[in-house]
């Protein structure tokens, strides 16, 4: 069975930490290029951050460069996404997800996906 179990979503004020994880079973994540999504109410879900099987480089979006980093634990089978000096417009569902490919994407077209996390920063 392929499961991603996401967790640390909450509720974090404006320049706050958290730090989200991604259990993975079913499959090795080593094996896979990864990536973070978001959604936030009534818009499209965007990627944040990838990791390429290929190579292992790292990708961020625009607005969470520098703020985010994405990493994988191979020993636990898990991923992670740190979220510092978050501001209000960060507020989203955050999903993990994997995916077959050689290269990651901030495309919807990934294998695998969480059930999503809530993230709220207040000001």
């Amino acid at each position: 069975e392929v499961q991603l179990v996401e967790s640390g979503g909450g509720l974090v004020r404006a320049e706050g930490s958290l730090r989200l994880s991604c259990a993975v079973s079913g499959f090795t994540v080593r094996d896979y290029s990864i990536g973070w999504f978001r959604q936030a109410p009534g818009r499209e879900r965007e990627g944040v951050s990838c990791i390429s099987k290929a190579g292992g480089n790292t990708y961020y979006a625009d607005s969470v460069k520098g703020r985010f980093t994405i990493s994988v634990d191979n020993a636990k089978n898990t991923m992670y996404l740190q979220m510092s000096s978050l501001k209000p417009e960060d507020t989203a569902v955050y999903y993990c997800a994997a995916d077959s490919n050689m290269y990651c994407s901030f495309t919807d077209r990934y294998d695998y996906w969480g059930q999503g996390t809530q993230v709220t920063v207040s000001s």
